[in-house]
Parts: C-alpha cells; sequence; structure tokens
C-alpha cells in the first residue's frame, strides 16, 4: 500500500472554500501517481503546488490522464460540529492503461483557462493501489464523503 490518506499542509483550514469552486473557471483536479518512485507521505504533504511535487520522484500516471471536476456537495452538520465535502458525480477513466497507481492527489485550480502545474494546490492524496487493465476505472462519492472537515 502507498502509505495513507491525508490532507496537504498548504491547504488544511481551506478546503470547503476551494470545493465550493466560486471561481468562473476554477475546478477540482485529479493526478493519478504511480506507485513507482512515490514519495513517503510525510515528503508529500509539504509540497505547495503540483509543478514542485512533480519535480520529487513522485511522477504522474499519464497515459490515463487527469480528471476535472466542477460538482461537490458542501454538507454543514451543525450536530456533529463538521462539514462534508463529497463528489457530486463519479470520475471514470475509460479503459485504463499504464504503469500501476499508488495515489490520487485531489488538487485546486484556481483557473482551469491560464494557469499552470505551478498553479495548482495538491489538497488530498488518498491510497489508491491500482494497476490499469483496461477494464473502466470509476471513483464514487463514499458514504462519509471525499472529507470530512471536523
Amino acid at each position: 500500500m502507498a502509505g495513507g490518506d491525508f490532507q496537504f499542509n498548504q491547504v488544511k483550514g481551506t478546503i470547503r472554500a476551494q470545493a465550493e469552486l466560486a471561481g468562473a473557471n476554477d475546478a477540482v483536479i485529479v493526478v493519478p501517481l504511480e506507485a513507482a518512485g512515490l514519495e513517503a507521505d510525510a515528503t508529500l504533504k509539504d509540497y505547495d503546488d503540483l509543478t514542485a511535487l512533480l519535480a520529487g520522484t513522485s511522477n504522474e500516471q499519464t497515459t490515463m490522464s487527469r480528471k476535472t471536476g466542477t460538482a461537490f456537495t458542501i454538507t454543514v452538520d451543525d450536530t456533529n460540529d463538521w462539514v462534508t465535502v463529497t463528489l457530486t458525480a463519479p470520475f471514470t477513466w475509460t479503459t485504463p492503461t499504464g504503469n500501476p497507481i499508488g495515489k490520487l492527489l485531489f488538487c485546486y485550480d484556481a483557473d482551469t483557462t491560464t494557469g499552470t502545474d505551478a498553479n495548482i494546490v495538491p489538497m488530498l492524496a488518498y491510497s489508491f493501489d491500482v494497476t490499469p487493465d483496461g477494464i473502466d476505472l470509476q471513483i464514487n462519492a463514499h458514504a462519509n464523503g471525499l472529507i470530512r472537515l471536523t
């Protein structure tokens, strides 16, 4: 297994605002990382942008491509004192191929029309040990959401 799931240090406390996607051209970008060369969680969580992260030993699994998400549900639970961010629609890779994946990154891109990887901020990393084999791969909403902010 490729480590655990975590929030990047750079975005602690701001994930809800980014998931609300209030900007004209903003989105959440899902980036698959290859299992081979994947850096330790303690190293990954210190990167402040996607350019810096990919300059390390971690490699993007490019044959599957990035996915762009623009629909998230934000639920405020005053009884339990938390906010849940949930995927509204699944992410699907059709007939994916390529090297095995170790993590999926959920990143915030403030402007998908003009930005570069240096403008993309990693928010969440999830362990995702999968070898693409040509069978469609879908990421669905978990009952507890993508993340629960407490």
